[in-house]
C-alpha cells in the first residue's frame, strides 16, 4: 500500500504543478473592439447534417464585421439542408460561399477531405486559413480578438481550445475531460518554446493557419487518414520548424461538443484508442492507470478512512478545481464535479470499451461513416 501511496501522490503532484503552470502561461481571448483585418482571412467550415446549427454559427460568423472576408461551407453531403439553412441565414450576404463536397477517395477520412477541399477555394489574396467546426459559437468581438492574439503571438498556427458548453450530466462529467487531460498532462512551455513535436497538441474545433505555413507542411493531405488530424498537424508544423500556439476561448469562442451519453460515446470512442498510439495495450494500461490515480482514492477512503487516502482525494479535487476554473466552470459546479471524478473515470472507461468494439469489430461510427482506413 506504501508503494500506491507514494506513486499516485507523485503522479498527483506532477500533474497539479503542471496545471498550475498552464494556467499561468496559457492566453485567455479577450474582445477586441477595434477591428482587426479580416480582409485576408477565409474562415473554412465543413458541414455534414449541420442543420440544427448552421444558421446561428453563419449569423454569427457574417454579425463580427463588415470587412470583405470569405466563409465558405462545404456541404459534406448533408440530407437535413444544411446548404439551404446556411444560404437563409447568410440573407445575401456575398461573403458566404457554399460548395458541394466530392465524393471520399479511398484512404481519406471525410473532415480531413472535406477540410483539404476548402484549402483548394479560398481566394488568392487569401493569406490565413481558419478551420472551424459548424457547432462551434462567436460571440461578439471574438474574431477580432482571435486575429489580434494571432498577430500578437506571430505563431504559425494558433489553436483555441473553445469553452466547451455542456449541458446534461453526462456532458458535465465526461466533455470537461479534454482539457482537464491537456492542462494536466501537456506542460505549454514545452509546446510553445520546445521544438520537440512530441509537445504538441491542438483543437480541430478552431485552428488559423497562416497560409503558407498549412501549404508548406502539405495541410491535410499530409492527415488524409488520421483520426486525429488535428493533433497531426500540430506536429507537422513543429517538425516544419514554425510556430505554435494554444489559446483558450475565454467565453468568446465556444462549442457544445456533444449533446448526451451517446454521442459522448460515440465521439470519444472514435478518437480513444488513436490518441494511444492505435495501441490496445496501451488504452488497457492507461485505463488502469486513471483508475488507481484518479478514482482508488475515494474508494480507498470510503472503505476505511485512511488519512493517506484522504491526502490523495484532496489532490485529485484540487487538481480537477483548478482544471475546471481554469476553463470557466462555476466553483460550486467545478467541485461537485472534482467529487464525482470516479463517476468520470468509469463512464471514460465505458468509452474505452466501445472504442475496442469498434476495434475488433466494423471500425469506428461517426455521423453514418464507418471510419475504415484503405492504405
Amino acid at each position: 500500500m506504501l508503494i500506491y501511496f507514494f506513486g499516485a501522490l507523485f503522479f498527483l503532484t506532477i500533474f497539479l504543478l503542471t496545471a498550475l503552470s498552464n494556467f499561468a502561461l496559457m492566453v485567455r481571448l479577450r474582445p477586441q473592439k477595434n477591428q482587426a483585418d479580416l480582409s485576408r482571412l477565409s474562415i473554412l467550415i465543413p458541414a455534414r447534417n449541420e442543420a440544427a446549427v448552421i444558421g446561428r454559427t453563419v449569423r454569427q460568423l457574417l454579425g463580427q464585421s463588415d470587412q470583405p472576408f470569405e466563409l465558405i461551407i462545404l456541404d459534406d453531403g448533408s440530407t437535413d439542408g444544411t446548404a439551404e439553412v446556411a444560404l437563409e441565414a447568410a440573407k445575401g450576404d456575398s461573403r458566404l460561399k457554399i460548395i458541394t463536397g466530392d465524393p471520399l477517395p479511398a484512404g481519406w477520412l471525410g473532415k480531413n477531405w472535406a477540410c483539404h477541399q476548402l484549402s483548394k477555394q479560398v481566394s488568392p489574396s487569401t493569406k490565413f486559413l481558419l478551420f472551424a467546426d459548424a457547432d462551434v459559437t462567436w460571440a461578439a468581438g471574438s474574431l477580432n480578438g482571435l486575429m489580434a492574439e494571432f498577430e500578437r503571438s506571430d505563431a504559425a498556427l494558433l489553436s483555441v481550445w473553445p469553452t466547451q458548453q455542456t449541458i446534461t450530466w453526462a456532458e458535465k462529467l465526461v466533455v470537461p475531460l479534454m482539457k482537464f487531460s491537456i492542462l494536466s498532462y501537456l506542460p505549454l512551455v514545452g509546446v510553445h518554446y520546445l521544438p520537440l513535436s512530441a509537445f504538441a497538441a491542438a483543437n480541430g474545433q478552431c485552428m488559423l493557419f497562416k497560409r503558407h505555413v498549412y501549404e508548406h507542411s502539405g495541410g491535410h493531405a499530409t492527415a488524409r487518414n488520421q483520426i486525429i488530424e488535428d493533433v497531426f498537424l500540430a506536429r507537422v508544423t513543429k517538425m516544419f520548424g514554425f510556430k505554435l500556439r494554444l489559446v483558450d476561448g475565454g467565453g468568446l469562442i465556444g462549442c457544445r461538443m456533444y449533446t448526451g451519453w451517446s454521442e459522448i460515446q460515440n465521439g470519444f470512442g472514435k478518437n480513444i484508442l488513436a490518441g494511444h498510439g492505435d495501441s490496445v495495450p496501451f488504452l488497457l494500461f492507461s485505463t488502469v492507470f486513471h483508475w488507481m490515480v484518479f478514482a482508488v482514492p475515494f474508494i480507498w477512503l470510503m472503505l476505511t478512512g485512511s488519512t493517506w487516502a484522504a491526502g490523495l482525494v484532496l489532490l485529485v479535487l484540487a487538481l480537477r478545481v483548478v482544471s475546471d476554473l481554469f476553463v470557466g466552470v462555476r466553483p460550486g459546479l467545478a467541485l461537485l464535479q472534482a467529487v464525482l471524478m470516479p463517476i468520470s473515470v468509469l463512464l471514460m472507461t465505458l468509452v474505452a470499451f466501445r472504442a475496442l468494439s469498434w476495434h475488433w469489430g466494423t471500425g469506428p461510427e461517426w455521423k453514418g461513416r464507418t471510419l475504415i482506413i484503405e492504405n
